[in-house]
């Protein structure tokens, strides 16, 4: 069945507290990201998403007025992305256009007769000139000179600012990625990626020659220059037989850091993990996974307490120290231009919210918590003189925004005229923090969002919504990514309607450390998952203020899949769902095509059973028992999850006559990229719920 209406109407009122508003309303607020720090001059830049429409801001001392500089006007998927600045902070370069998550063919939502480029974009820091320079991605502009190295075609090209002088300067097998300028700007190190393993190399523009150092079957990556350029560290992760779908990986063959003298060519491991917690490598979000200090020191990412926190050695080999103590992870990473101070966001102390923290690296000196509160605080970002720090955050009533610390400690919110007087921030109910008892006994975290004026005695309908990844942690405010910001907006709304919603962050998301991440049996190998699907249901049906027979589900990507779980397996509990971009089925997902070579018994037994196992932790397997309606929403140009497994899924309901419907978006890939898509999707959301949910309330 195709889905053909959206009859949704709503009072207009969306000022006073508790006062109805609409999806329209509540998704207009603009959504900030990608801060990035001007390397002198003290400027910040941004990128703001308004109702689709991407451009980017910078501000600076002592006002720290937004200006917008460039002016892009339509919501025609175009994302934005990859800034980098000039060294002197006159100008910045990005990208526009493309799949800036997953590469690949450009993606074409809008519709455009001929596909649109990916494209880098010049723009001055004041606004007054901004011009389309080539094609390509990943922008890195040398610190001498202005010469502007990007990737195209997953090769290294060079261009003046001016966008003149293009020339393809590394032609090599595979793919080139992760451009790092040395500080002189005289050598360009970057990654070589191959088939199966990858190579750090060095370009040196003067004798234009290329050398790989240290090559292995292994991959080496995120390589960092020393102060002087003398040395390259990088980490080097060893290579494996990839696996069927997801599943956990408590420990592996341990990573390590290796350390190479530039001129002479020479190598060492400088740092090896030891075998058990922590031997597999896990990133934080920064824009390199070593830090190479003040001091000669080496800052990375370790989880060798089983949560991900930062740890510091000498460049020539020491035993690392611990940087950030605590329960709880660390998450975004930046540290500051002279390489004495590292910035973070964290939940430590606080499980369920991002908080601000900064530590010196001389000495041994504590961590430094530098924001708190109800607020939700990431993406740190030091500005060049350290007289301020740059960062985003967010609240139950207010979408990600820009903020400052200054070095007094004061903190003040930038751009604020950008919100529109519709976004109704005194409407919005505060979630609570619950637990969750899963079918299995193992306890998980939730948000739930209760009707506002909800009479004593009145049973309402209830949503269980599960988020993708799965390694993610829904908050008790809006969330740091966009995708995930979109569906706090939407709990938010679905609340406002008279729905109990219950978010559930479940095993295999990410937040409470690493054996919660890496769950046993988790995803293709048994779907364990599936236990908290069922807790949240029984957690709902049991609430005096649920209707047991209205309950539902919804979720998207990992969180479609569990939705398809629920209901293929448990109709008798969830009376509906919608499926946005869902995993039906692990085992059509292999990264292999048949057991390994060499006719190996045993090998082909193991590749057989492991099939077999993540087909029967899929959706798939279960179908006969499915018999709840469910709308299904996917864009059939998504890069993440094949759109097959939504065409699979409505041909195998369809032959057992089961009430499904679809909205399917032409051209749009996973995170949908036109904002006027994600509206279509929501409120065809809402329309399916409160047709089959949301009957006249019953009061006990």
């Amino acid at each position: 069945m195709r889905f053909f209406t959206l009859s949704i109407l709503f009072a207009t009122s969306a000022l006073a507290a508790n006062a109805p508003f609409t999806l329209n309303q509540i998704m207009s607020a603009p959504f900030a990201s990608s801060p990035v720090a001007s390397p002198t001059g003290g400027k910040l830049a941004w990128l703001e998403n308004e109702q689709g429409k991407r451009n980017i801001f910078v501000a600076s001392a002592p006002d720290w007025t937004a200006h917008k500089i460039t002016n892009f006007t339509q919501d025609d998927g175009q994302d934005i992305g990859e800034m980098a600045w000039a060294h002197d902070a006159s100008y910045l370069v990005f990208v526009r256009g493309g799949d800036l998550e997953n590469g690949g063919e450009n993606p074409n939502p809008d519709f455009n007769a001929t596909t649109p480029e990916q494209e880098i974009w010049f723009a001055n820091a004041d606004g007054s000139v901004l011009k389309k320079l080539t094609t390509g991605h990943a922008p890195a502009v040398s610190p001498a000179g202005g010469l502007i190295a990007f990737i195209r075609g997953g090769q290294i090209f060079t261009m003046q600012p001016t966008g003149e002088d293009v020339k393809n300067i590394v032609k090599q097998k595979g793919h080139q990625e992760d451009l790092r300028w040395s500080h002189d700007g005289k050598s360009l190190a970057f990654v070589s990626a191959r088939q199966g393993h990858s190579f750090v190399g060095v370009y040196t523009l003067a004798d234009k020659s290329l050398r790989y150092f240290d090559a292995s079957t292994d991959y080496d990556v995120e390589p960092a220059w020393s102060g002087d350029d003398a040395r390259l560290a990088y980490v080097r992760m060893p290579s494996s037989t990839p696996k069927i779908g997801p599943g956990p990986q408590r420990e592996g063959e341990p990573w390590s850091i290796r350390v190479v003298d530039v001129k002479a060519g020479t190598a060492e491991q400088v740092f090896r993990a030891p075998t058990g917690t922590g031997s597999v490598f896990h990133a934080v979000d920064t824009s390199n996974q070593i830090t190479w200090a003040a001091g000669d020191q080496l800052v990375f990412p370790w989880e060798r307490t089983g949560w991900c926190h930062l740890y510091r050695m000498a460049a020539s080999g020491s035993t690392p120290v611990e940087l950030t103590p605590g329960e709880g992870e660390v998450e975004h990473v930046s540290s500051s231009t002279d390489g004495k101070t590292v910035y973070y966001s964290s939940n430590i102390g606080e499980i369920d919210a991002r908080h601000l923290w900064s530590v010196n690296l001389e000495g041994n000196a504590a961590p430094k918590q530098l924001t708190s509160g109800e607020r939700i605080d990431w993406s740190p970002s030091p500005l060049s003189d350290n007289a301020a720090v740059f960062f985003l955050s967010s609240s139950y009533h207010e979408k990600a925004h820009p903020m400052v610390r200054l070095s007094s400690g004061k903190v003040q919110s930038i751009a604020d005229d950008l919100i529109p007087a519709e976004f109704p921030s005194a409407g919005l109910v505060k979630p609570q923090a619950v637990m969750i008892t899963a079918a299995d006994g193992m306890v998980v975290h939730g948000q739930l969002f209760l009707p506002p004026n909800a009479n004593p005695g009145e049973r309402h309908p209830a949503l269980a919504f599960f988020h993708g990844g799965s390694r993610r942690q829904m908050l008790l405010g809006f969330h740091y990514m966009y995708y995930y910001s979109n569906a706090f907006a939407m709990n938010e709304f679905l609340a406002s309607q008279g729905y109990v919603v219950l978010s559930v962050n479940y095993r295999s998301g990410i937040g409470y450390g690493m054996k919660f991440r890496e769950a046993l049996n988790y995803g293709a190998q048994g779907g364990s998952e599936y236990n908290d699907v069922i807790g949240a249901g029984l957690f709902l049906k049991n609430r005096a203020d649920v209707d047991p027979t209205r309950i539902g589900l919804w979720g998207g990507s990992y969180g479609g899949y569990l939705t398809a779980m629920g209901l293929s397996r448990a109709s008798d509990l969830f009376a509906a769902g919608v499926d946005f971009h869902g995993v039906h089925d692990w085992s059509s997902l292999q990264d292999t095509t048949g057991p390994p070579a060499g006719g190996d018994p045993k090998a082909k037994h193991e590749f057989e059973a492991a099939l077999r196992l993540a087909f029967d932790s899929s959706p798939m397997s279960t179908v006969n028992d499915w018999k709840s309606p469910v709308l299904l929403i996917h864009g059939d140009d998504d890069r993440n999850v094949s759109f097959a497994q939504t065409e699979v899924l409505a041909e195998a309901l369809r032959a057992r006559h089961i009430i499904f419907e679809e909205l399917i978006f032409p051209n749009e890939i996973h995170d949908f990229l036109r904002h006027q898509d994600w509206l279509t999707a929501y409120k065809a959301t809402a329309d399916f719920f409160a047709r089959k949910l949301k009957e006249t309330l019953v009061v006990k």
